[in-house]
């Protein structure tokens, strides 16, 4: 049956949807060995030849969800021009090919989700699961109560105004602060935006919880392999 290219691509662990959508536009997508550009071009994956960078498309034999303590100073995508370091590089025996959902920007460590499962990773994305995702945030000086608040109702950024979050401070001392806060958009450093439009300056962020799972006894740059179950529970 004939599909979207994007879908095929995503659910053959290829990358997500929208990263698929560039492979195409890019001329990097082939059916038949005719270069596909279109976004609304449809194959079917049993009859047709479909081929990414030369290499076929095949779906996905198992299912991988992958948990990884990301550390500071990897790049959150599949290849880097600038050749830095990239987070799948830590990934050393895991046996299937896998993309990152969503980012964390290259200086903000910790709890970041992979998989081959497009849809699983399509789903997570979208607005309505209003998925949490808490992080540490280390900030120089003290917050005031103001800036508190500004953060818990929402900031306006260049791209419009952020939901309202959940803060908890925690340690502090006259030259640093450490405070919780969770969220539940994936914009584009989020949290370090929203820090600095009230006038905050961040030291150090780290994502410590997605959903339901948390980093637990990871250190930087291990990982580990979720259960069919976690995997079920976080679009629960």
């Amino acid at each position: 049956m004939a599909e979207r290219l994007q879908k095929i691509l995503s659910q053959a662990g290829i990358a997500s949807r929208r990263q698929a959508e560039a492979l195409i536009t890019a001329g990097r997508v082939r059916v038949n060995g005719a270069v596909v550009t279109e976004l609304g071009a449809k194959a079917d994956p049993v009859t047709d030849t479909i081929t990414c960078d030369g290499k076929p498309v095949k779906p996905i034999g198992r299912k991988v969800y992958v948990l990884l303590y990301k550390p500071p100073g990897y790049m959150t995508t599949l290849k880097d021009p600038a050749g830095r370091p990239i987070v799948t590089d830590l990934l050393k025996g895991v046996g299937e090919r896998v993309y990152p959902v969503g980012r964390l920007d290259y200086n903000t460590e910790g709890l970041l989700l992979l998989t081959n499962d497009g849809a699983w990773a399509n789903s997570l994305a979208h607005p309505r699961h209003e998925v949490e995702k808490e992080y540490l945030v280390r900030i120089q000086g003290l917050p005031s109560a103001d800036q508190i608040r500004q953060l818990e109702e929402g900031v306006v950024l260049d791209d419009g105004k952020t939901a309202p979050s959940k803060v908890r401070q925690l340690n502090s001392s006259q030259k640093n602060s450490w405070f919780s806060i969770t969220i539940h958009e994936g914009r584009y450093r989020q949290v370090r935006r929203m820090c600095e439009t009230v006038g905050l300056s961040v030291v150090r962020l780290k994502r410590i919880r997605y959903g339901s799972l948390d980093l637990g006894d990871l250190r930087p740059g291990q990982y580990r392999l979720l259960s069919p179950g976690e995997a079920e529970q976080m679009l629960a």
